[in-house]
């Protein structure tokens, strides 16, 4: 069982506080700075076409699994230490693929990276939960912001600081901001070991009431809670997934748009995602039916790709701002795995059931996309695919405008959940 208190003392939820945001900082780090500068790894790490698009597959695999992994292992260790564990991974494997000469060994320095990654996405939601449970909204949106700023800065970095001081140190300095993060978490694990025998007692006590039975992964994969926020995960993460593999040569074959053009409407979509995170975590947890959000962004997908398939040469930057707006889904999920559970070994357990599952259908986006590219030899019928995503997203939408609970569903028969829809 996952150990919490209700609220956190004044030195520890600062101590939480800078490990939530640092934690965060790190979440992309290892995937961004990889493509801008892939030629210059190439020359000495002898990259062909086959491993660099596994290398590129890594990512969402790698989250899916740890994620899946994740509460099993918290269960085991606790939060702060699966923690510290994580950001050990990353900066193993980022001095690895540093210091790699092969492609094994630079694989395996991705692998850990990324498993590293995997274990902070499923943990965030919980540790704002545990430390900060009256700031949900305004700590996730911090801990979203984060996030995108650990995928924007490295790959705007990553060129001057290769060129400057070579590849190695362009990727292996990220293990320095992983080590940072280390020290909230590892001074937080020693003063928890101070505490004393009453203080001990007192939080278990506590913890009484958040007990959560046994079994509880199995508990969360019959609650339609669940399965409604893994719909909007899944669909989140396969559209943003599709599009940042083929949102460039879609407007090329379609738009006219020159090469130096479409990656900017690629960098435009992918911007357009951090107004979501700094605002719709604050009002998720404001507002009581959610499933109003949850539309918006299904509409925002659709406008964005009925563009595309109608007029796409008519307005390129209207039509991917709009669609680059859709993935407002994801810091809307994420919230709402803390705001749909009442106990911290619910909100562990649900956080790694929705984004393990929900990257593991990401994961398959672009080659489904690519696939129905091949076939058809249109644009038409990939873009449709999307469309039926969003669809899921919205169906899971209109259940969770509802505020159910994740405990007080996982117990139910699907009938009496359903008839209640």
């Amino acid at each position: 069982m996952v150990t919490t208190t209700p609220a956190a003392p004044r030195a520890g939820a600062l101590l939480a506080l800078v490990g939530i945001v640092l934690v965060a900082l790190n979440l992309r780090t290892a995937v961004a700075v990889f493509s801008p500068i892939v030629d210059e790894i190439g020359r000495d790490v002898p990259l062909d076409s086959v491993s660099i698009g596994v290398l590129g597959a890594l990512p969402p695999v790698c989250f899916a699994l740890f994620g899946l992994l994740a509460p099993a292992i918290s269960r085991r260790l606790g939060l702060e230490l699966t923690v510290v564990v994580g950001l050990v991974a990353m900066v193993v494997g980022h001095l690895l693929r540093a210091g790699s000469d092969t492609v094994v060994v630079f694989g395996l320095g991705t692998i850990l990276s990324l498993a590293g990654m995997g274990l902070g996405n499923v943990l965030l939601p919980p540790l704002v939960k545990k430390y900060f449970p009256g700031r949900i909204g305004p700590l996730t949106s911090l801990t979203t912001v984060m996030m995108s700023i650990s995928t924007g800065v490295p790959s705007l970095v990553a060129a001057p600081l290769a060129d400057g001081a070579g590849w190695r140190v362009a990727i292996g300095a990220w293990a320095a901001v992983a080590v940072v993060a280390l020290v909230p978490w590892v001074a937080l694990l020693v003063q928890h070991r101070r505490d004393t025998r009453r203080e001990r007692a007192a939080a278990a006590a506590l913890d009484q009431v958040d007990e959560v039975p046994a079994a509880i992964t199995g508990r969360v994969f019959r609650s339609p809670v669940a399965w409604a926020l893994v719909g909007i995960q899944a669909a989140s993460s396969f559209n943003a997934y599709a599009m940042f593999a083929w949102l460039p040569a879609l407007l090329q074959d379609t738009a006219g748009q020159p090469p130096v053009a479409s990656g900017a409407l690629l960098a435009v979509f992918g911007f357009m995602g951090l107004p979501a995170a700094i605002i719709m975590p604050i009002l998720a947890a404001r507002m009581r039916n959610v499933g109003i959000l949850i539309q918006v962004g299904v509409l925002f997908f659709v406008v964005g790709y009925v563009g595309l398939l109608v007029a796409p040469a008519a307005a390129p930057l209207l039509w991917v701002a709009a669609a680059g707006s859709g993935p407002l889904l994801f810091p809307l999920v994420f919230v709402l795995i803390n705001l749909r559970t009442r106990t911290h070994g619910g909100v562990v357990a649900l956080s790694g059931f929705v984004q393990g599952i929900g990257y593991s259908v990401g994961a398959i986006g672009p080659l489904m996309f690519g696939v129905l590219h091949e076939i058809t030899d249109s644009w038409t019928a990939p873009l449709l695919m999307l469309f039926a995503m969003v669809a899921v997203a919205s169906a899971s939408g209109f259940y969770l405008a509802k505020p159910r609970m994740l405990e007080d569903t996982w117990d139910r028969a699907p009938r009496e959940a359903v008839r209640e829809r």
